[in-house]
């Protein structure tokens, strides 16, 4: 068993956190501010090969492995969480047309979507079908000009901001076999966007409804089969909790490499605060938790990549364990920061309210739980 990274791998985890030191960390308390993200850093993301991750090189991509991409989100979330999650949204978005549409589909989507030149949206949460998606009530009927929607959407990450939204729908009966995916283009008539939330953390990225009037898309955006979208959505989750998970970890690591500095230059009664044993005992607790973290969630990936019976699993306890670890070291590193760890200028708040989402959003940790239990279930049955 080796749990050493190749040397691919390295360079790949490198690569990306160059690219966010110099092109989004400057920037990020900005772009916090401001509520968005200018689309200019998306086209040079796209030239490092990561606006497909995991398309097949023949459509652009880079042909990645799961256990690739949270090095990558990893290495991103120590410049930004929320700017590496928003560009994992759109990696799963990729990762589900590669996987699921058909050729025409995959030749007319996944050539822009590698090169960003269309940013792309994940739309299944809808305001009264949170943990329950299933219960999704967003409409499409089918007609000769097309599918009519009728419906909204909500906490969309790119609502009103994204061009194009992979949209889950119903398009049957009650319940997962009735749910289809389509494929909705930003100035598809009936298409409209509610005014932005007002979050706690992950500012920079505009979260908006999505609201579907009568709005026609045409037949040929349907990815895969009709009926077979909840599939292909809880698919797309597996991955999208492990990128989660992996920009948590960044985050947390990010917060944990701050307040050693800060600990080293702090003095306190005569000398830095690094040298008291109590605190002392603080960040080998930290840092136990990280390194744990890291090798569960790499080893769920491992799962993922190699099609394992249980990978949907590991998904869901590696995003269960590395989000509420990542959340409880960035806390408590803010906490070592005693007063100066509650303003802007050192960074760390802005993790600590960034990292909070992460427990909530690509099904709660106690969806996380509820999926865990029912699978040892099962496997003792």
């Amino acid at each position: 068993m080796d749990f050493a990274l190749t040397e691919e791998q390295t360079l790949i985890f490198d690569m990306a956190k160059g690219f966010g030191e110099e092109h989004i960390a400057p920037f990020a308390q900005d772009w916090e501010q401001q509520g968005t993200i200018p689309k200019d850093l998306w086209p040079k993301v796209a030239e490092l090969g990561l606006g497909g991750i995991y398309v097949s090189e023949e459509h652009g991509g880079s042909g990645l492995s799961r256990l690739d991409a949270t090095l990558v989100f990893e290495a991103l979330a120590m410049s930004c969480p929320a700017v590496g999650s928003f560009l994992s949204i759109h990696n799963m978005c990729g990762g589900m047309i590669d996987k699921f549409g058909s050729d025409e589909t995959k030749a007319k989507w996944l050539p822009q979507l590698c090169a960003m030149e269309k940013f792309f949206s994940y739309c299944l949460t809808e305001p009264g079908s949170g943990s329950d998606a299933s219960a999704l009530k967003t409409r499409a009927e089918k007609t000769n000009e097309g599918y009519k929607l009728n419906g909204t959407k909500a906490f969309i990450s790119g609502g009103g901001y994204s061009e194009v939204y992979v949209t889950m729908v119903r398009t049957g009966e009650d319940g997962p076999k009735g749910i289809s995916t389509l494929i909705v283009e930003d100035g598809a008539d009936g298409l409209s966007f509610g005014g932005l939330e007002d979050k706690m953390g992950w500012r920079a990225q505009p979260t908006a409804q999505v609201q579907f009037d009568d709005c026609i898309v045409p037949h040929d955006n349907l990815i895969g089969e009709e009926g077979r979208g909840f599939a292909y959505a809880m698919a797309g989750l597996d991955g999208g909790r492990l990128n989660i998970a992996a920009s948590a970890l960044g985050g947390a690591q990010k917060a944990l490499d701050l307040t050693m500095a800060y600990m080293a230059e702090r003095k306190a009664f005569g000398k830095p605060i690094n040298q008291f044993q109590g605190l002392q005992f603080k960040l080998a607790e930290f840092e136990t938790k990280l390194q744990s973290a890291r090798t569960f969630l790499r080893q769920a990936a491992w799962k993922l990549d190699n099609g394992a019976h249980d990978a949907t699993k590991f998904c869901a306890m590696a995003k269960l364990m590395v989000t509420d670890a990542a959340f409880d070291v960035a806390n408590g590193c803010l906490q070592l920061h005693g007063g100066y760890g509650y303003l802007a200028d050192y960074g760390i708040e802005k993790i600590v309210r960034d990292l909070r989402v992460h427990q909530i959003l690509e099904g709660t940790n106690e969806i996380m739980r509820l999926i865990v239990s029912r699978q040892m279930i099962a496997d003792a049955s």
